[in-house]
């Protein structure tokens, strides 16, 4: 069979890179092939529109089987299983008991309980809060933040009493001092002695609870932040050598670290770059640990557990955010996640019911049981492209990695103001790409739902965080950002402006194309402000438009026509319109100097700034502020 296929390829002559290159840029007819065809990426990565075994090159770890170093194809040998998490806020340890329990019965394998923001922590609720948990066949895992060393206790003795070997716990504490630090500003105690604090967790762990993880890294902090998957990458794996820094130097081996560790990844929309985010991060934490001990690093690998990012959720149209979330839970599976946690698609703006919970396990419930995501492992492999943009996204992170090691590590990185800096000159950049309509946010900058209103519905302490002050600042803390917020607070802004929406009516006169395009454009631009909009077929002349205008109640007239009617038909509108509308030409005409001078002062085209320019209309209307 071999010496038949053999005999069948040679058949066809190789073909090299060039030879595609000649053959594509012959068909573009004198475009410029990398404009028209290379895509970049927020990470500065150039996307060709092919890729071919020339692009492998020099990759030493391609033929490497799952669960082998440096674990590119991830930690497992037999199938793609992955837990299947979802996590409860603990206000009331009665009501989160019921919850947690239904939904072990309802398909999910590993449960988080926030405890945060309690202060009623003793051993009765904790023994309550386990009691029954079928700790042989689901995982446990705790968020506790400055609560970590006395939850820890109060687990340990609640085991103890309800004779639970701690060996036969499965799980995470996720206590990470550096994470917090990152996004407050502050660390729980101080570094000292939050590392110390690490060190005695731990210890208390190290031999009796093998499966239990009691260091979380947290680059969701980047991720929620506005992160490109590079600065995620880079930065989290600096942080994991902090950590590894600073245990070792405890009495802790590289082995009993890894052990003990996690790698909390945020999941994002950009499908293969996640994917390639995620294999990436177990070849950047092979060498980094590798550096640490070499034997350790060529038989562990990172347990990674994945959550969906909040970045792009929005609380407009938040039905979209459901097709959001499967994409993300696709990438994070496909990439090889040791578990993943899909928020509640309502979780960016309020408390989820019971529903919104639901609609997030099944979620991951039908890509493992109906689309069979866990029958297959690294079905990435060998794909030219994936393998080309996992080996530069680790290069890059790599890179970013060395240059903060450089610069002292990453906490005094972080200290210096340069880890905040990076990121947040990249979230301003993605910012722009979505405030300018580069980069398509569906239903906020683009497609909205024209009728929907929110504000009674939203709960602003979620939706939209404060700035942190304290006078005890280590460094400026890196906020948790969502992409369409500023979006949402112009929107509410329209809702709670004296009970009525302003109306954008369309004059559509002219060239029919050029009118019903321009028409198009205005009414969806409008929208997204949350402004009401009214289209029209078309008028026969200026007067018969504003005279319906005004009948209508415009608080806006866009005139839609063609670059050469608006010389004389935009003079005309805003002389009959006379102060009572504000008026608004779709386009950007060559003679818009020219209507400049003729007090017409307001243009909306393909290059505006959507949100700036809506602000801006709010303003002239007298809207702002009323959130």
């Amino acid at each position: 069979m071999e010496k038949n296929n053999n005999g069948l390829f040679s058949e066809f002559p190789s073909v090299s890179v060039k030879d595609w290159k000649a053959v594509i840029t012959d068909d573009l007819k004198g475009s410029d092939y990398e404009k028209k065809l290379v895509n970049q990426t927020i990470e500065n990565i150039k996307t060709q529109p092919f890729y071919t075994a020339e692009d492998l090159a020099g990759m030493n770890y391609l033929n490497s089987l799952p669960g082998e170093y440096p674990f590119i194809r991830g930690n497992k040998k037999q199938t793609n299983h992955w837990e299947i998490r979802q996590d409860f806020r603990v206000f009331d340890f009665d009501a989160v008991r019921e919850k947690y329990k239904m939904a072990l019965e309802r398909g999910v394998d590993a449960v988080g309980f926030n405890l945060t923001d309690k202060t009623d922590l003793h051993r009765n609720n904790i023994k309550k809060l386990i009691s029954g948990f079928d700790f042989d066949q689901k995982s446990l895992h705790l968020i506790a933040g400055n609560n970590s060393m006395n939850v820890m206790d109060l687990l340990l003795n609640s085991l103890t009493e309800l004779n639970v070997k701690p060996s036969s716990v499965k799980g995470s504490l996720a206590f990470d001092p550096i994470g917090y630090c990152t996004s407050a500003g502050r660390f729980y105690i101080s570094p000292e002695q939050d590392m110390v604090d690490s060190g005695k967790l731990l210890s208390q762990v190290a031999h009796e609870m093998p499966g239990f993880r009691i260091i979380a890294v947290n680059s969701t902090v980047f991720s929620n932040s506005g992160a490109s998957a590079v600065q995620e990458l880079g930065y989290g794996i600096s942080m994991m050598s902090e950590y590894f820094t600073h245990l070792i130097e405890a009495g802790h081996t590289a082995r009993e670290i890894t052990g003990h560790i996690q790698w909390n990844l945020g999941i994002g929309s950009d499908y293969f770059m996640e994917i390639a985010k995620i294999r990436a991060a177990r070849l950047l934490f092979s060498a980094m640990l590798s550096a640490y001990d070499m034997s350790a690093a060529e038989k562990n690998s990172v347990y990674i557990h994945s959550i969906t990012t909040r970045w792009n959720k929005t609380a407009y149209d938040p039905n979209v955010n459901m097709l959001r979330l499967t994409t993300e839970a696709m990438s994070a599976i496909l990439g090889g996640c040791n578990s993943l946690l899909v928020e509640p698609y309502d979780a960016c703006f309020r408390y989820p019911g019971e529903q919104a919970e639901r609609l997030a396990r099944n979620i991951q419930i039908i890509l493992k049981n109906e689309s069979y995501f866990d029958k297959v492992i690294d079905p990435a492999a060998g794909s030219y492209y994936l393998e080309h943009l996992t080996e530069t996204l680790a290069e890059q992170s790599w890179e970013l990695f060395l240059r903060t090691d450089a610069n002292g590590g990453y906490l005094q990185a972080l200290k210096n103001g340069l880890v905040t800096s990076d990121i947040k000159a990249t979230r301003s950049k993605r910012m722009d790409m979505i405030n300018t309509r580069k980069e398509i946010l569906v239903g906020t900058n683009q497609y909205p739902s024209m009728t929907e209103t929110i504000a009674g519905q939203i709960d602003s302490g979620i939706a939209y965080e404060e700035d942190i002050r304290s006078e005890a600042l280590v460094s400026e803390p890196l906020k948790a950002v969502r992409v369409a917020t500023e979006f949402e607070k112009l929107r509410i802004e329209v809702e709670n402006f004296q009970g009525k929406k302003p109306l954008a009516f369309m004059l559509t006169i002219g060239n029919l194309g050029m009118r019903l395009a321009r028409s198009q454009f205005s009414c969806n631009f409008f929208a997204c402000g949350g402004y009401g909009v009214k289209d029209n077929l078309g008028f026969l002349t200026p007067e018969q438009g504003v005279n319906e205008a005004m009948i209508a109640g415009a608080d806006i007239i866009v005139i839609c026509s063609s670059d050469d009617e608006y010389a004389s038909v935009a003079p005309e509108v805003n002389r009959l319109v006379n102060g009572r509308a504000l008026v608004v030409v779709a386009g950007a005409p060559t003679c818009m100097e020219e209507l400049k001078q003729q007090g017409i002062t307001e243009f909306i085209h393909m290059r505006s700034n959507v949100l700036v320019t809506l602000q801006h209309f709010n303003q002239l209307l007298g809207i702002a502020k009323n959130i």
